[in-house]
């Protein structure tokens, strides 16, 4: 909506979750309508809500455990309107070498069994969905159990924006595929929940 919003680029890395887009603003600039555009912060350098109204869409951004994560709330319609060839991506630069997992910084954490990372994630979501299976793919290939956090605070996400509760927990047999342990390590996300994914 080029007449009614100024074009706004807003940028995050870990430890730098600004609560402002790139030129300081909080809004879509001063012409009629800017308004419709806007950052808000319930949690200065956690989370961060960028809110567009003029096309239904709202995207919460987190730091959580020392990753990013973000959450998105749009219409099909939306999403669907533009091709491959458009430059709206979310992650432009990928995660900088600092923010990648090295197997051997892993192991000298500790790793942590699946059980134990079952157990750990179990506690804040007793539901055993993609969120649960999420958590615990997240648990035990990173070897931080503050990933429960992060996978607790997308399913608080999705309650928000999903108005029919009912499609809240999404189940792997609801795609056709059944979980087994050897299933369980594969990254079954859902559309609310990347936890490995850098914003720049």
């Amino acid at each position: 909506m080029q007449e009614c919003i100024d074009q706004k680029v807003y940028q995050a890395e870990v430890d730098n979750l600004p609560a402002a887009f790139e030129d300081g603003s909080i809004n879509g600039g001063d012409r009629p309508g800017g308004s419709s555009l806007s950052i808000q912060t319930a949690n200065p350098g956690s989370h961060v809500e960028i809110r567009a109204a003029y096309i239904g869409t709202t995207i919460i951004i987190r730091q959580t455990a020392g990753q990013l994560s973000f959450s998105i709330k749009v219409a099909e319609d939306v999403a669907r309107a533009f091709s491959a060839e458009q430059d709206l991506q979310l992650c432009v630069g990928g995660c900088p070498p600092s923010q990648r997992l090295s197997r051997s910084e892993r192991s000298r954490r500790g790793a942590i069994t699946i059980d134990t990372a079952r157990q750990l994630c179990k506690e804040g979501l007793p539901v055993e969905d993609a969120y649960f299976h999420s958590c615990v793919f997240d648990v035990l290939t990173s070897g931080d159990p503050n990933f429960t956090v992060a996978a607790q605070a997308a399913l608080e996400d999705a309650r928000a924006f999903l108005p029919d509760l009912e499609k809240l927990h999404l189940f792997p047999s609801d795609a056709g595929v059944r979980l087994s342990p050897a299933t369980l390590l594969a990254p079954l996300l859902s559309g609310l929940l990347v936890l490995w994914l850098c914003i720049q």
